[in-house]
Formats: C-alpha cells, structure tokens, sequence
C-alpha cells in the first residue's frame, strides 16, 4: 500500500558502502530502503514510509506533516559572531541595501 496522497521528500543516493541505492525520506530520517536500482529504492522507502504512517495513525500517534505543505514565514533567526554581523553590516552600507536583503541574496546564491 503505498499513501493515496502522498507529499513527503523523498531522495535516492548511491550508497557506496553498501554498493545499492538507498531511498530516504527527509519527515522520516531514521527510515531508509537498499535496492540494486533507483526506482526500487524510492518504491521501497515510499512503502516504508506508507506502513510507518499507517502505524502511527493506528496507535494514535503524531504523524509528521509533508514539508511540501508547511506553511512558512518567511523569518527566522541566525545568531553569528560580532565580527561577522559587522562586516556584513558594512558591506549591505557599502551596497545600499538592507542587511536582510543582502543575506537573503547571500543565502539565496
């Protein structure tokens, strides 16, 4: 059974320590499927993930939301260290921009 609507991330990688591709899912980081190709591989964690979700609305448990469907603000904090919040205080001066808009160009490239 795989889910009806499903809207989680998946990724599928090489790994090389176990010479097959693996099948993650980023709501579910402790899950995780070994196959010989990439499509086994997101079938088998797209399975994996369907019977966790299954099990946790059976017992009543907390399923994670889809990231894909998360609301977000747009805003969040980052603290950094007094020489670095001036350099970039400067160089947003220097530009004629705000220190928002030039560390969200910075994280942005």
């Amino acid at each position: 059974m795989i889910l009806e609507n499903d809207r989680y991330t998946y990724r599928v990688t090489w790994a090389e320590e176990d010479n097959e591709y693996v099948g993650l899912c980023v709501e579910f980081p402790s899950l995780s499927w070994l196959a010989s190709t990439p499509e086994a591989a997101l079938d088998g964690i797209r399975q994996v993930t369907a019977d966790v979700v299954a099990d946790l609305e059976a017992s009543g448990e907390l399923v994670p939301e889809p990231i894909a469907v998360r609301q977000y603000s747009g805003k969040f904090m980052v603290q950094i260290p007094p020489g670095l919040h001036r350099r970039l205080a400067l160089e947003a001066a220097e530009a004629g921009v705000s220190l928002d808009r030039l560390a969200s160009a910075k994280l942005s490239q």
